[in-house]
């Protein structure tokens, strides 16, 4: 019989922030999530506990007192004050940035609903070459999700300035083309809903700016340091949400103006794609 307790991740968080600010110390590392697992005889994953994407996945008192997470390299991380430095809001999508997309779906294109599958589907329907490039016929090279281990920084929230010291960072997707490369974050939104208006969405509302900020600053390291030449780099954060006959995407392109300053985020483009499955003749 299994008398593990599942002890959620807000409460995790709950009991570590309390710790902290107990010895008024708001550094902690992974020994600490583990010892608290330990304690509460659970068998959650200990690593992914300080993984928090958007602010629904926050516990009340981190959002009452208005603490965030960094990741700060080496198993180490912080709770630092103003969740809006790090948590960007979604712009809003107008009317004139709405573009139905009749597709033709691949068997596969519902089988999974990975990040890495929402991904595909977009780049596989060349909305990505449309959104990117306003040209479907364009040949962007494609690099998929990897892992880069040992990544090491310095920059700055604002005037605090932190620093990376062997970070393992993810990137869902890369492309390049002519000099133009954009590092991707794509997430399912989640849920389903039967109008596809952009009035009815109701996926992602903000997300944590590090998720396109580290494979940002990957690559611009590298091209500082004149391994790559990059002629321009930008981020974009890719959503999908499903509908009865296809898919709410949305694109949120930026840059980061300041590259040493991860609240320097700007947004360059965004725009909304309603996919409907072309009706085949018999």
């Amino acid at each position: 019989m299994d008398n593990k307790i599942k002890i959620n991740k807000k409460e995790i968080i709950t009991e570590i922030f309390n710790i902290c600010k107990q010895k008024n110390n708001f550094v902690f590392d992974n020994k600490l999530i583990k010892d608290i697992l330990k304690r509460f005889d659970s068998d959650t994953n200990p690593y992914d506990m300080t993984k928090l994407d958007n602010t629904k996945k926050f516990p009340d008192i981190l959002l009452k007192e208005d603490y965030y997470i960094a990741h700060i390299g080496n198993g180490k991380h912080q709770f630092i004050k103003g969740i809006n430095k790090v948590f960007h809001e979604f712009e809003k999508i107008n009317d004139g940035e709405i573009v139905k997309w009749s597709y033709r779906p691949s068997i596969l294109n519902d089988f999974s609903e990975s990040e890495s599958s929402v991904l595909s589907l977009c780049f596989n329907q060349r909305i990505i070459h449309d959104f990117l490039y306003q040209d479907i016929v364009s040949n962007p090279k494609i690099y998929n999700s990897e892992r880069k281990k040992g990544v090491s920084f310095n920059y700055k929230i604002g005037d605090l300035e932190l620093n990376f010291e062997n970070l393992q960072i993810e990137i869902d997707l890369t492309t390049e083309n002519n000099g133009f490369v954009t590092v991707f974050e794509g997430k399912n939104a989640g849920g389903s809903i039967s109008t596809p208006t952009s009035s009815s969405y109701n996926g992602l509302k903000n997300f944590n700016i590090f998720q396109l900020y580290n494979p940002f600053r990957y690559y611009y390291e590298l091209k500082e340091c004149n391994k790559l030449n990059i002629k321009k780099l930008t981020a974009c954060f890719l959503i999908r949400q499903k509908t009865e006959n296809g898919s709410i995407i949305r694109l949120y392109n930026y840059i980061f103006e300041d590259p040493i300053n991860i609240m320097s985020i700007k947004l360059v483009k965004k725009n909304e794609y309603i996919l409907e499955r072309r009706v085949l003749d018999d």
